[in-house]
This record gives C-alpha cells, structure tokens and sequence, in this order.
C-alpha cells in the first residue's frame, strides 16, 4: 500500500472519520488508522442526541451546523445518518432557571430555533409528563437523534470515495520525529509518513499522546445506559429529554423503547482500561435510572426494562475537549476529550479539525475555547450548570 500521506488520523470514530472526509474534500492524501474496526470506541456507543443547547457560543454555533449536516446528510455526505426528529426538552429547577434562559438567549441570538415554555405547553409537547416540580423549561422542535453506526461508516465511505485510506486493526505504537517535528507513525505491521498526525483517539487519546510524551488530562470513563418498552398507550415516540431536576437524560428509540441514560459529574470517577472494562449495565444503575425516569414519566412505571450496556467517555477536568498542536509547530495534533457531548459536534468538529490541520488564516469556527494552555492558565471551559456534560 502507498505509505507516504498529507496526514494521518489515528482513530476511527466520529471525529477521526468526519475530519478525514473534510480533508479529502480538499485534495489531501489521508490515512485513518483505527486499532479495531470504525465506531469501535465512543462513538458506537454514543447516543447520539442531536441538540443545541449549549452554555457557549462557539459549542452552540457548532451544534446548529451539526443539525443541519444531519438534517441534509445525504446531500451533504452522502449515505445515510439515521436522524429522526423528536424535538428536544430541557427542564430545569429554580437553581438553574438562570441558567437556562440565558443559553436560550444567547442560542436564539445566533439562529437556533428555541423557547422557553410553560409547564402546560410541555405537556402539549409530551403528554403524561409530570410538570408539578417543574420551575422552567426549553424546547428545540429540529433537534432529535441520529444512528451512530450509520453516521460513522457514512463519513468514513464519503472519504474512501475522496480517496483517503481507513486501515482498521491498526494500532498505532509509535509516532515518529525528525528535527522536532512528525515524520510519520507506526503501527505494528507498518510504517507510514506524513508531516502531520491528528490524535482522535478518544478514550485512547491520552494514551497516543503518551507516545510523544505528552501528558493529557483525557480519562477513559465507563457510562451506562438502559433501555425500557413503553406501556400500552405510550407507544408514540417522544423528545429528547435533558431532565437536570433527576440528573438524567433519555430518548426514544425503535421498537417502542426509551433510552436512560445520567447526567452526572461523578461519572468522571469511573476511570476505567478502555481495552477491559465492564461492557454490560448494572442491575443497581437500572433500578436507579428507572426511578429517576418514573418521576418525570409516571406512565413508565409499567414498563419492561430490556437491558442496556456501557460505554466509554473520554472525560477531560471541565468535560470540554483539547483541540490544539502539541507543542506548537510540531505537527502533532490532538481532536479529543469530548466528555460524552461530542457526537453532535462531529460535523463541526471535522471542519475545525481539517483547517487547524490546514492552517486556515479565516477558520469557521474559534477554536481558542479548546486549546490545551487553558488548564495551565486556570481557564476551563465554563457552562451554566454544574452538569459539565449538558456544555
């Protein structure tokens, strides 16, 4: 096989594959190399709610064009996301009532379609919701979800046909300098050039950096969620929720089942060897989120629990990822730490990522917010809600 590209990309999610296909778009000779097979980390197990509800404007600007590479996917990419529209709900207690209808102002000032509703046009919205302990709410009638193994082998088919190359079992044990700067990468049958390697590597993204010394606050996380059938007259899908009263969040999903999942900051304490951990759920994570979620949808209370699995999140200190070239000018790139919110941004961040790459003077979109420095500099990312994956 040709050895020598513009650039490697070292995993093959969402980010690494929606980078790869912006890159092609332009002409360059690119490799994705991916120790498993495409979506095989986070990705695959996202799920995958597209909203826009974000404490800042680049994070929120980088939603809408999410949404909208979603909504036009087949045009735009080619093949199929899997996006369904339910709307999306964000319902919060007077703590963060603040909160709430600022991100609501600052998203409707950049286009995102989005209002503060009344307890009575929630339920209008989602009949048999319990609204009693509700102090305000937002709704986004676009949002909704996607299909993340479609997404994925859809962007990774859009850059095949633009001429990238995706090697899958291939794990990258080495990065390679000359004179300071990226030379190349190797994996364990081969050896490939390239003056620029981009680590989107995910729950492995720490560990990539370590092969070039860097040390990165990036930890693999082990998430739950779960799955219960909705009872008899609740069959009809609804919204996205993002329910901060229960620290929850769920969706529906085919074949009349609803998707529960946390919003909890003590999911980052979850560290966990993203090569052997825990892939099943828990019964007491069941029983727990099924409470939560009875709350809020009583209705629920008669339904079937049909199991679940865990996932990765590959969670940084403010759960915001690093964006950056580490060290600057060497030609490694690092794209990871999106802390369980990414898969939304995917699009926007294959952009970002392919003019950092590029070196675009007028980028898209500023990606200052996720340079590396902000930790030394005591500048995290900060959002309204002391649930950092909500952004």
């Amino acid at each position: 096989m040709p050895h020598t590209f513009d650039a490697i990309i070292i995993g093959a999610g969402i980010m690494g594959c929606s980078t790869a296909f912006q890159l092609a778009k332009r002409g360059w000779k690119v490799a994705v190399l991916e120790k498993d097979h495409i979506g095989s980390g986070s990705t695959g197990k996202s799920s995958a709610i597209i909203r826009q509800h974000y404490s800042n404007e680049v994070t929120a600007r980088m939603a809408l064009y999410g949404l909208r590479e979603f909504q036009d996917f087949k045009e735009r990419v080619g093949g199929e996301c899997g996006f369904v529209r339910t709307g999306y709900v964000g319902i919060a207690s007077a703590k963060d009532q603040a909160g709430l209808a600022a991100n609501v102002a600052l998203q409707q000032s950049i286009g995102i379609k989005t209002d503060l509703i009344s307890a009575e046009c929630l339920r209008e919205i989602m009949p048999g919701v319990e609204t009693s302990d509700l102090v305000s709410a937002c709704y986004e009638p676009e949002s909704g979800y996607a299909d993340p193994h479609l997404t994925v082998n859809a962007y990774a088919d859009a850059a095949r046909r633009l001429g990238a190359q995706i090697f899958v079992n291939s794990e990258v044990v080495g990065v390679r300098f000359v004179s300071g700067h990226v030379a190349g990468v190797d994996t364990k049958a081969d050896r490939l050039d390239a003056p620029l390697v981009l680590n989107c590597a995910g729950p492995w993204g720490a560990r990539v950096a370590r092969l070039v010394g860097l040390d990165v606050p990036i930890n693999p996380c082990r998430v739950q969620v779960t799955f219960f059938r909705r009872p008899a007259g609740h069959e009809a899908a609804h919204p996205v929720v993002a329910d901060f009263i229960h620290a929850t969040y769920f969706r529906a999903e085919t074949g009349n089942l609803t998707l529960v999942g946390l919003i909890d900051p003590a999911e980052a304490n979850a560290i966990v060897n993203p090569d052997s951990y825990n892939e099943s759920v828990g019964t007491d994570f069941v029983l727990d989120v099924g409470e939560r979620l009875v709350r809020r949808y009583p209705a629920m209370e008669r339904s079937q629990n049909t199991g679940g699995y865990a996932g990765l999140y590959a969670i940084t200190p403010d759960w915001h990822p690093i964006i950056d070239e580490l060290p600057a000018g060497s030609g490694f790139f690092i794209c990871a730490g999106f802390s369980g919110h990414g898969f939304k941004l995917g699009p926007a961040v294959g952009l970002m990522a392919a003019e950092m790459l590029i070196g675009e003077s007028t980028p898209t979109f500023d990606r200052r917010l996720f340079r590396f420095s902000r930790y030394a500099e005591n500048d995290p990312v900060r959002g309204r809600y002391e649930y950092s994956i909500a952004g």
